[in-house]
């Protein structure tokens, strides 16, 4: 347990000694008589360093989902997070999450782009978590969805490296870029999602693309790959079906651990990715899919 203070009040001038139980944790003393203030004993917490300490995060999506579950983790491990999102009004809700700073950015917006980026002075992580899951086969894609799911998928995760992979290079200590694919890729197929698996096997062979041609920079690029993930996005999908309590059922079913991944449980993965603890890795494909693929 940890406190900001502890008040200790005693009617013996001479008490000076207090006994504190390990597991409780002051961040200052303070002893009084009934003679007034005596002593203002300082006594930090313990605390142990995080896993991100010191670090720059940036991220798209964080107002909800994955995203959303990334910056909060991230800046319990000691980040300084600047989290993104087109949607404002979700996006306010990590304002009072100590260690996050907020920005409205549409990562399509070219532009918007090109000018948050010049808004950062460093950055350590780049992680671009932002897309879109079509449903459908080839004969239910027309090319709006096509254009969209491209532009989004992929062509926000090259807007966003083409403008913070400079920075990188140029701050000359090396850095991490986690780009969010899936499962459903070049890995596997998946029935009705004919432009999406496109869309995540185009990330993927994007990232291992930059890692080879940035790993004289130190800067990593790594994929995050997951199965069926119980997020916002995931729910309103099912709850557009004919029977939405069957969707869940089927959705769990490719699982054959037998449930759905939490956001949580993504976002652990990638602080992994984050640290210094994937320092020696870079160009993979991070496979959390709850067995569907093997």
């Amino acid at each position: 347990m940890q406190f900001r203070s502890l008040s200790v009040c005693s009617s013996d001038p001479s008490v000076y000694a207090v006994q504190i139980p390990q597991c409780m944790q002051f961040r200052s003393i303070v002893l009084t008589t009934n003679e007034g203030f005596v002593e203002n004993i300082i006594k930090p917490a313990k605390t142990s360093m995080g896993r991100l300490d010191g670090k720059v995060v940036v991220l798209s999506a964080a107002a909800q989902g994955i995203g959303r579950a990334t910056a909060i983790l991230a800046a319990k491990e000691g980040a300084r997070v600047i989290a993104t999102d087109v949607n404002g009004e979700l996006l306010k809700e990590l304002d009072s999450v100590a260690g996050i700073e907020t920005q409205v950015l549409d990562v399509l917006n070219k532009e918007a782009v090109e000018n948050f980026a010049k808004s950062i002075d460093k950055i350590d992580v780049l992680f671009n978590c932002a897309g879109f899951v079509h449903h459908g086969t080839l004969l239910d894609c027309d090319e709006k969805a096509w254009d969209f799911s491209f532009n989004l998928n992929v062509k926000s995760v090259y807007t966003m490296c083409k403008n913070f992979v400079p920075k990188f290079i140029a701050q000359g200590t090396g850095g991490s870029v986690i780009n969010m694919a899936s499962v459903v890729s070049s890995i596997k197929g998946a029935p009705n999602r004919f432009v999406y698996g496109a869309t995540k096997a185009a990330v993927i062979g994007l990232t291992k693309s930059l890692a080879v041609d940035y790993v004289q920079y130190k800067i990593r690029f790594n994929n995050v790959c997951p199965g069926t993930v119980d997020t916002p996005s995931l729910r309103d999908r099912m709850a557009a079906q004919d029977d939405p309590e069957q969707a869940l059922k089927d959705f769990i079913a490719r699982q054959k651990l037998g449930r759905l991944a939490s956001a949580d449980e993504i976002a652990s993965l990638v602080i992994y990715l984050a640290s210094d603890e994937s320092n020696f890795v870079t160009g993979q494909e991070f496979i959390i899919d709850g067995g569907w693929s093997i």
